[in-house]
């Protein structure tokens, strides 16, 4: 989405943190395609929205982390600098009935225009996967437990046109089922810079690997994403 070619990047003097939703009924769409929706809505909200410097100037409207696709969320972090400071009234009252298809509005609050970038922010995430209902809870259990006594879990995650061996366990912060039914999957799962994000399907896959059979998913919804400030943060990962 392009921002319009004769609008200077303004100082920012307003930065809102946005908490959305994300449906199950929401368009399967990449994360560059979410980001250039999401773009389109507050040009068309009317909000003074500052704009970044470039040949091709775009809203500055920034994620705390990639959705991957056909993953719902409760409470997305969207973070939107402003060029004049607002009532909050004001900007839900702007951004309703302009969200992308599938999303809605849960709260909003304002942080300090300097702060640090949202994305670098984010250290971990709860998911919440539910499982179709032959799953057997007693036996997921079992293996939660297995995980998470584990050292290492050596598992391959595709790169391109090649498979690279790495170690889910230091990823993983947390993990439990609910017996059901349906039997339910949750784990907090950590961002690193360099050992990476802890992706659900592929704590699922450990699960499965551990129970002797096969899972399938349901659903897979991003509960929450996790700031380094919050008061349940993980510590790093030689200290779980």
């Amino acid at each position: 989405m392009d921002g319009p070619p004769d609008r200077p990047r303004s100082e920012a003097r307003q930065r809102w943190r946005l908490v959305a939703r994300r449906s199950t009924e929401a368009p399967s769409l990449t994360q560059r395609e979410v980001a250039e929706a999401w773009e389109a809505a507050v040009v068309a909200s009317g909000l003074p929205v500052t704009f970044t410097d470039a040949a091709r100037p775009r809203a500055r409207v920034s994620f705390g982390a990639p959705l991957p696709l056909g993953i719902a969320a409760e409470a997305e972090l969207i973070d939107l600098v402003l060029v004049e400071r607002l009532p909050a009234w004001r900007v839900r009252d702007a951004l309703i009935g302009q969200l992308p298809d599938g999303w809605s509005l849960v709260d909003l609050y304002d942080v300090w225009p300097a702060g640090p970038p949202l994305a670098g922010r984010v250290v971990a995430a709860d998911y919440r996967i539910v499982l179709e209902e032959d799953a057997r809870g007693e036996t997921l259990e079992n293996a939660a437990r297995t995980l998470l006594g584990s050292a290492t879990l050596p598992r391959d995650r595709p790169r391109g046109a090649e498979t690279v061996r790495y170690d889910l366990r230091p990823l993983i912060v947390d993990l439990r089922v609910d017996p059901g039914p349906p039997v339910v999957v949750r784990t907090r799962t950590r961002f690193h810079p360099e050992l990476g994000t802890g992706r659900p399907e592929e704590v699922l896959g450990a699960l499965a690997a551990a129970a002797g059979h096969p899972l399938s998913p349901q659903a897979i919804v991003r509960e929450r994403l996790i700031l380094s400030d919050d008061p349940d943060a993980p510590g790093p990962p030689d200290a779980r």
